[in-house]
């Protein structure tokens, strides 16, 4: 394909529920998509990037800028192009993977619609319906906690996780350990909230009979939770930790994660996501598809992605209405029977609402080859 046009497009999306977690507190979503048009066709991408660095270095000005200044212009000058070359002809940039994972993610849909094929079939995933568990953040009381987990049990998702930092953690997961029963997946995500003085704390956990402790140390700190997985009997995971194919294997040798979350936006596109996925398979190494309170078109793509065989543990593919009153494409996710349906659309697996995206757009940028 030859490239002709990138539209940057900002949409601006409100909560149902604000969505606290150790790192603050959402109650909107300022999105940049992507719109790539090139001569065999037009794809969408979406960058996970937040409104401000405080998950990760990255925010969505900093993206538009990048994506606009340097990453669009490298990618024209190449000639023709291919999902697979976006990587290679970015990487003499340092950083910004969530920048070059959107701009990938749409050229990768362009390709795929062009071929009338769709991500699913690409990857070649092996199921039709993928688990789906649910994020539930931080909340003022415990109250208001238990009675929105017992909602999503009610929905019928079959894993919980539940967001923690020093303070809210022990008795939370107790609680919800009580209410949900013996039997339900139940996790927690501490998204680098705690040190290595909280490592005897942190397994008291154990008791609780966890799928795993996700990222409880800061995210350069791979000694620490090597310590920490030689302590505790509950599984640890990391997220943060994981920004490419090197830093997973490289945490699975030094014993500091047992479990691997893989976000497509973290590690700079699908396609280093599922290096990642078949790498952890050949160890032997669980992984699930982690979220970024992602629109439907990230929404459709992890759901391929999650359809890969290694990912045995429920991710965090829960239905568009977790976080969205209306979604940007005509056929949001939803949850039957705790399972999502890999979407089948051509592409990532998605049709834009046209009309309701020009109702949220805030902004649109054009830059042409």
């Amino acid at each position: 394909m030859r490239l002709q046009q990138l539209e940057l497009r900002r949409i601006s999306l409100d909560l149902v529920t604000p969505f606290r977690t150790s790192f603050g507190v959402e109650t909107r979503r300022d999105i940049l998509l992507l719109h790539v048009t090139t001569d065999r066709g037009a794809g969408w991408g979406e960058c996970v990037a937040m409104s401000e660095p405080a998950y990760s270095s990255e925010f969505v000005n900093g993206a538009q800028l990048v994506i606009t200044e340097h990453f669009w212009p490298t990618l024209a000058a190449g000639g023709e192009i291919q999902a697979a070359d976006v990587a290679h002809r970015l990487d003499r940039f340092s950083g910004h993977p969530m920048s070059k994972a959107a701009l990938e993610m749409a050229v990768l849909d362009a390709q795929l619609r062009s071929q009338s094929t769709n991500l699913h079939a690409y990857f070649g995933g092996d199921r039709d319906h993928v688990p789906s568990g649910v994020s539930v953040g931080i909340f003022d009381t415990l109250d208001e906690l238990l009675a929105q987990v017992q909602g999503y049990v009610d929905d019928g998702y079959a894993r919980i996780k539940l967001k923690i930092e020093p303070g809210w953690d022990l008795e939370p997961v107790r609680l919800v350990r009580e209410l949900i029963g013996p039997d339900m997946g139940l996790q927690v995500d501490a998204n680098t909230a705690y040190g290595r003085s909280d490592i005897e704390h942190l397994c008291r956990l154990d008791e609780y009979d966890l799928l795993l402790i996700e990222q409880p140390l800061p995210e350069e700190d791979v000694l620490g939770h090597a310590r920490l997985a030689a302590a505790a009997r509950t599984p640890i995971c990391l997220d943060e930790s994981i920004v490419s194919l090197q830093t997973a294997a490289d945490a699975i040798e030094l014993g500091a994660a047992e479990i691997i979350n893989i976000k497509p936006g973290r590690v700079g596109g699908y396609l280093e996501a599922r290096r990642i996925h078949d790498m952890c398979l050949e160890r032997g190494v669980p992984v699930w598809c982690g979220g970024m309170v992602e629109t439907g078109i990230g929404r459709a793509a992890n759901a391929a992605l999650a359809a890969l065989a290694g990912f045995t543990l429920p991710g965090d593919i829960s239905a568009s209405s977790r976080f969205y009153h209306r979604d940007i494409v005509t056929d949001p996710i939803t949850i039957e029977n705790g399972q999502v349906a890999v979407p089948t659309a051509a592409g990532l697996g998605f049709e834009i609402d046209t009309d309701f995206l020009d109702s949220i757009t805030t902004q649109r940028t054009f830059v042409h080859v």
